[in-house]
């Protein structure tokens, strides 16, 4: 059963009411990074968000972590090499191992969509009340919390 004792406790409208707020954060985020000087696609932006992340990884471990097929990634990849974001080095041991980095170029983009997206995000902010604004916070952290470790009601 998913109804609790505490108010707020419907867990299904809760669940709905967070979905709803996601899909309006989802777009609120992709505007403000379609925004960017260079746009660039959600899946171009997470293979460059997953570089930032873990520098060096191979073709085959960022198809991994992007949930791709090694011909997507490939291509991918190609597309953000033109585009002077992301650079292709040997590896120093493994002579046909291509690792993967991020240009001077694409560090930049990152940034800029970043900072475009937490402006979007304060603005956004802006219009909550201070106590609405902490509420959401110690939710978010709770939230964050329990989808790191889920509880027993969870299971």
């Amino acid at each position: 059963m998913t109804r609790l004792d505490g108010p707020g406790d419907d867990l299904q409208a809760v669940a709905r009411e967070l979905a709803g707020a996601v899909d309006s954060l989802t777009t609120l985020w992709s505007v403000a990074a379609q925004g960017a000087a260079l746009r660039l696609s959600p899946h171009q932006l997470r293979a460059l968000r997953t570089l930032e992340e873990a520098p060096g990884l191979n073709l085959t471990g960022l198809a991994q972590r992007l949930d791709i097929g090694p011909p997507t990634a490939s291509r991918l990849c190609d597309r953000l090499v033109a585009a002077g974001l992301l650079e292709r080095d040997a590896h120093p041991h493994r002579r046909r191992e291509v690792r993967l980095r991020l240009s001077t170029q694409g560090r930049r983009v990152l940034d800029e969509v970043a900072d475009r997206r937490a402006r979007a995000l304060a603005r956004a902010l802006a219009g909550m009340a201070p106590a609405d604004r902490a509420a959401l916070r110690r939710g978010l952290r709770s939230l964050r919390q329990a989808a790191v470790e889920p509880g027993p009601a969870a299971q």
